[in-house]
């Protein structure tokens, strides 16, 4: 009886084991590509390409993320053009972000980062170190022309 218990939990697993594999090769992939000699990544669009791109900004030194209030709530925000400029005004990285997580590795230092949604500019100073960095940007209601 007891060969026989061993053997189930064996097999159950093995079984979870190969269904965890699964799971994971079924996360939806993030598109990663080079802008101006900088690797980035974006997207989020739908929960599964979310929760993938969110797993995945531990890895990344800066993570932007785009978001449009709603009364109480927020609303995530796409096609956001992003500018990060570093200390001598020199722009760095000129890109448009795909969904509204935006990563990229940036060396550690000080940047401007400018983001835009329909014509509307929000503007942040960023640190990047040697740990993650998230920063929002959030704009006022109807930014998304809705």
């Amino acid at each position: 009886m007891k060969a026989s218990i061993r053997h189930v939990t064996a097999v159950a697993a093995v079984g979870a084991a190969l269904f965890g594999m699964a799971a994971v090769q079924a996360a939806p992939a993030i598109p990663m590509h080079k802008v101006d000699g900088i690797e980035v990544a974006s997207g989020g669009i739908g929960d599964g390409q979310a929760a993938a791109i969110q797993s995945e900004a531990r890895h990344w030194p800066l993570t932007l993320e785009f978001a449009v209030r709603d009364h109480a709530k927020s609303d995530y925000a796409a096609n956001v053009n992003v500018t990060v400029r570093d200390t001598k005004g020199q722009t760095v990285l000129k890109t448009t972000s795909d969904g509204p997580f935006l990563l990229a590795r940036l060396d550690p230092g000080q940047y401007m980062i400018q983001a835009s949604l329909n014509g509307k500019m929000l503007q942040q100073k960023v640190t990047v170190g040697h740990e993650p960095v998230r920063h929002l940007f959030l704009w006022p209601e109807g930014t998304d022309g809705a």
